[in-house]
């Protein structure tokens, strides 16, 4: 079994966790996930998490939140949460649209995270960014994920997420062997063009691969389960998902 533990992105039982936190943790931990994704809080603090998972036996494997709270005063009170909740992986799933409209936005961009890299580091935390399909829009040879990458120090995070990579024809592992060691938090989810409510193990990605990247030159530190279509309920989904990634030696 590869020593990398797997944890799951709670967006995908979002529903769930909003209405009963404990109970969904709970069920996540007797799944066999070693952590957990935050993407919201379900209106808790960052204490009351953190007593929740230590109650669970859970460890935090990062958190989605928006740009806006890593600027300006929000930065402060983000990083207490982050202390307090004892996350180290704050990544930005998304971007307004005057962020990533051209490739000089995207060295803006570029310069925006290296900055917040650098005010993040003395508290032993990372800034990172989540791909979806469009990062992978070619420019002049170069996609705008490689153009981020390519201008931001080597502490900023590269969440490389394999099935919104394979939807734009992109092996996101490529970008691992580019960038080596950046990609600390891996989101695993299935793609297939004819099945799309595939789960983990069902489709095209080819997990061998994306495993070898991970444990060689990615530098991953945590495998993070995401599924966002259902061919069940969302608990009973990500508990078939834990099982397969099983089957497979994680």
């Amino acid at each position: 079994m590869s020593s990398i533990p797997v944890a799951v992105q709670l967006y995908s039982v979002r529903e769930a966790f909003a209405q009963d936190a404990v109970g969904t943790l709970q069920q996540v931990a007797r799944m066999g996930y070693a952590g957990v994704e935050f993407a919201g809080y379900a209106g808790l603090s960052a204490r009351e998490l953190r007593r929740l998972l230590e109650d669970c036996g859970l460890a935090v494997a990062g958190t989605h939140l928006p740009i806006d709270s890593l600027l300006g005063d929000e930065f402060e009170r983000t990083v207490e949460f982050n202390r307090t909740l004892g996350n180290r992986f704050l990544i930005v799933p998304w971007l307004p649209d005057d962020w990533r409209a051209s490739r000089a936005a995207w060295q803006r961009t570029a310069e925006r995270f290296n900055a917040i890299a650098e005010r993040l580091a003395p508290h032993g935390m990372y800034v990172g960014y989540h791909n979806h399909h469009v990062e992978f829009t070619p420019l002049d040879g170069e996609t705008f994920w490689e153009v981020l990458f390519r201008s931001t120090v080597p502490s900023v995070v590269m969440q490389g997420d394999t099935g919104n990579a394979l939807r734009a024809g992109v092996d996101v592992t490529s970008m691992f062997a580019r960038f080596p060691g950046r990609a600390l938090t891996v989101h695993l989810k299935e793609y297939a063009r004819d099945k799309p409510l595939a789960l983990l193990g069902e489709g095209e990605v080819d997990w061998p691969q994306v495993f070898r990247a991970c444990e060689t030159v990615g530098g991953t530190q945590w495998y993070i389960v995401e599924q966002e279509a259902y061919p069940c309920p969302p608990l009973e989904s990500i508990a078939r998902c834990r099982e397969a990634l099983r089957r497979m030696g994680r």
